[in-house]
């Protein structure tokens, strides 16, 4: 395996130790936000290490964000409520004007600026993402929104916006990815004033949002790119994603994994320690091949990003396999612990939930499967 970041690792360990279980408990059960915890990860630079170093971040690799985001989660924290950050900002810098980049990056390195939306899914086009509706009208210098979005995580808590929309219709487009263009919104200023943000409470606290667009005027300055090539511009962003989300599922699974292997050692009935049952060894034993496994899919993918090769393929392979593994530890760390799992105090239920997640998002298992099979396979298009 390529380098492991260890100075970063120990960085992180340190500072999730000031976030203890407890910290994301009270949260848990108030929906709340980890307002804490993000300003703590900001001030120590882990969320800006992706930013040049000439805007201010740390110019770092996504291998570096990939060792953040596993040890976050190994510690029992969640980079949920504000890993877009590190990977959102790559639109602007890549495909975005050099005013654009030095009005924008340097404050997001630094926290003055929140950059957590990601405005893409809607209701009627769920990971389809070709046939989104909501449209951005041209109207002299500037672009009139209208629509919806829902799944848009931490709305709320965000000052941007990037804005996937159409601004040709689907059926005037030469084919469906083309007439789609992504705008910058300034949330600051949009709520309220053609915006609406209306919260989606879920199984798990992830801040959750449905997003209504009414005549929302955004300034022309802040298209992104060309007007029409959206798409494509927001694909390297979704690689990303899915590579960091895969590195948080390797630390949900190290993190079941090590509480799993402990509590066998300590807990002791019929007057022996549990893990000397292989009904215990064996799914732990196999949680950790599982998690091995996924792990080198994640740096392999990591690796291809970095050097610029295309790598949707692999992303999304390191994604699925990734969060079956951290899944599947979830489910066995539950059952090694039996009803004390399902004890709040003891973290593994707020994990499981949380985990569970990335079977879903940010792509479907079976689109995964479905993509493979098509790009991989040669198989005829399944849908």
């Amino acid at each position: 395996m390529s380098e492991t970041f260890p100075e970063i690792r120990e960085a992180v360990r340190r500072l999730c130790a000031r976030f203890p279980g407890a910290y994301w408990r009270d949260l848990d059960r108030e929906r709340a936000y980890p307002t804490e915890f993000v300003q703590a990860l900001t001030e120590a630079g882990f969320l800006s290490v992706l930013i040049p170093e000439e805007y201010g971040g740390s110019g770092l690799g996504l291998k570096a964000a990939v060792a953040i985001l596993e040890e976050v989660h190994r510690s029992g924290c969640n980079g949920a409520a504000c890993h877009a950050q590190m990977y959102t900002m790559g639109t602007v810098l890549r495909h975005g004007t050099p005013a654009q980049k030095e009005a924008y990056l340097p404050k997001i390195a630094t926290g003055e600026l929140r950059l957590q939306a990601f405005g893409v899914t809607e209701p009627d086009a769920g990971t389809d993402t070709t046939r989104i509706s909501t449209f951005a009208k041209k109207v002299g210098d500037k672009y009139v929104v209208s629509g919806r979005k829902i799944w848009i995580s931490r709305a709320e808590h965000s000052d941007l916006m990037v804005l996937l929309c159409r601004t040709t219709p689907r059926d005037q487009a030469k084919k469906p990815s083309d007439g789609m263009s992504v705008l910058l919104v300034d949330m600051r200023q949009a709520v309220g004033n053609g915006l609406t943000i209306r919260p989606v409470r879920t199984m798990l606290n992830h801040a959750t949002t449905e997003l209504f667009f009414e005549d929302l005027e955004v300034p022309a300055e802040n298209l992104i790119g060309e007007e029409g090539k959206g798409f494509r511009y927001i694909l390297d962003g979704m690689n990303a994603e899915r590579i960091l989300i895969a590195a948080e599922c390797l630390g949900d699974a190290r993190f079941f994994i090590d509480r799993a292997s402990q509590y066998a050692k300590d807990r002791v009935v019929f007057g022996r320690p549990i893990g000397e049952n292989q009904g215990v060894q064996f799914p732990l034993a196999r949680a950790h091949v599982q998690m091995t496994g996924a792990s080198l899919m994640v740096d392999r993918a990591a690796e291809l990003f970095e050097a610029g090769e295309p790598c949707g393929t692999e992303a999304n392979m390191a994604k699925l396999v990734a969060s079956e593994a951290s899944w599947f530890a979830a489910d066995m760390c539950l059952q090694t612990h039996g009803g004390f799992g399902f004890a709040e105090e003891y973290d593994i239920e707020r994990k499981f939930r949380e985990t569970r997640l990335y079977q879903v998002a940010p792509i479907s298992t079976n689109l995964i499967l479905s993509h493979v099979a098509t790009h991989v396979l040669g198989q005829p298009k399944s849908f």
